[in-house]
């Protein structure tokens, strides 16, 4: 069923690349107008061309500049959004950054490490949360907010990224609290968790052929995600068919967390 998102707008934050820019184009796809928003200025113009290009719409893919990790772009990014009458009925707080090579266990890892993961997944996530919620309710109210969660925020596959899993339950919690604070506003918050999810930049950085083996011998689905697999559930929650689910978190993880 197409156009489950016609008329509604929405923004994705880190959608120049991987699972962001998957959501993005898939909004796109569903009949929505997408902001793409990223810190990468080319990355978040060269996907929003290239969506806008293929809905053969010019207005359906907006290309926006933002570092998550300083207030005063966030406020800004939503402050050029109103003045454009696109004050988005979805937001997806989907950046974030994970330091291979440098975070490490806990007794090991920097304080350099763990204050700028912290920076950009969880205070870059609550500022982006910030801001959307503000802007709803200055609109009347009414709205969804997804957050992209992590398996490591919920057990022990993360224990040797110390920073990385600590954001990630962090994340989590803000979207209970976010849910709870808002529901009566129509402002309803969720949180998607992928699994282990093929994109380019982790088989650049982290994607030795025998970590990703060991990685899916413990997915019972038995292979490893794509930024695909994300999609579908991220839809649901932006469109009016996930009317009554907030403060919920779902797994895409191929049954990872379920061990």
């Amino acid at each position: 069923m197409a156009g489950r998102l016609t008329g509604k707008t929405a923004l994705v934050t880190g959608a120049g690349s991987g699972i962001g820019r998957a959501i993005a184009d898939r909004f796109v796809a569903e009949g929505a107008r997408v902001v793409y928003a990223d810190r990468d200025a080319a990355a978040a113009a060269a996907s929003a061309s290239a969506a806008a290009a293929a809905a053969a719409t010019a207005d359906s893919a907006i290309a926006l500049t933002v570092d998550i990790a300083d207030e005063s772009s966030v406020a800004a990014s939503f402050a050029t959004l109103v003045a454009r009458g696109a004050v988005p009925d979805v937001v997806v707080a989907n950046a974030g950054v994970q330091l291979f090579g440098h975070d490490a266990k806990v007794a090991d890892v920097s304080l350099e490490t763990w204050n700028r993961t912290l920076a950009v997944n969880l205070t870059g996530t609550f500022l982006t949360v910030k801001h959307a919620v503000r802007a709803m309710l200055a609109a009347g109210g009414g709205g969804s907010v997804i957050v992209t969660g992590s398996p490591t925020g919920l057990n022990g596959e993360g224990a040797d990224f110390a920073a990385y899993s600590s954001t990630k339950g962090g994340v989590h919690a803000l979207v209970r609290a976010t849910a709870m604070a808002y529901a009566r506003d129509g402002i309803r918050a969720n949180t998607v968790v992928p699994g282990y999810t093929e994109t380019a930049l982790v088989q650049t950085i982290s994607g030795d052929p025998e970590s990703r083996a060991a990685i899916v011998s413990r997915t019972p689905l038995g292979r490893a995600g794509t930024p695909d697999d994300v999609t579908g559930i991220m839809v649901y929650l932006a469109s009016d068919e996930s009317s009554y689910a907030t403060g919920a978190l779902f797994r895409v993880d191929g049954g990872m967390t379920s061990l």
